[in-house]
């Protein structure tokens, strides 16, 4: 069976995304935001692929590549982040998937995260839950539209902070 019938809520996900990524402390005080673009594609019928653009204001640029695996029906992180992401089935409405990670070059880390998928495929809503030794150490809002299904366009785009999707 191919991954997207065994996974149709990460289905739904396969595109360009862009949006907020917001960085609060613990006691709720931001400390940092920047735009994103994230390709979320599905190159063939068994791979899920995903690559995360972040602008910020001042120029700054990063790129974060995240090749996966599938196994049990879970995908699987393997470089610079390890861990899985899921759907959970307990969500009546198809709308949530999990994820759990590390970042492998920062000990004694990990993160939670949920997504909420619109009903119309058209908005997302991610939280990330930094633990650091067991203690909350920050928290990360993410807010998402879709702009195209035509993932492969926008491959080699070289983009800025002020042209990434504002909402």
């Amino acid at each position: 069976m191919k991954l997207k019938e065994r996974m149709p809520l990460l289905s739904r996900h396969e595109g360009v995304w862009e949006g907020y990524y917001r960085y609060y402390s613990p006691d709720g005080e931001k400390i940092d935001e920047h735009r994103s673009r994230l390709l979320c594609r599905f190159p063939s019928d068994d791979v899920y692929h995903q690559t995360n653009f972040y602008y910020w204001p001042d120029g700054r640029k990063e790129v974060r590549d995240f090749p996966t695996r599938i196994e049990n029906n879970k995908i699987i992180f393997y470089t610079e982040v390890q861990g899985w992401a899921a759907e959970v089935p307990l969500d009546d409405f198809h709308r949530t998937v999990m994820l759990y990670w590390v970042r492998t070059n920062e000990e004694d880390l990990h993160l939670y995260e949920m997504i909420q998928l619109s009903d119309c495929s058209k908005y997302r809503s991610r939280v990330w839950q930094w633990f650091k030794a067991g203690k909350l150490l920050q928290r990360t809002l993410i807010d998402e539209q879709f702009i195209s299904n035509d993932w492969a366009s926008y491959e080699n785009i070289d983009s800025s902070f002020d042209q990434v999707a504002q909402f």
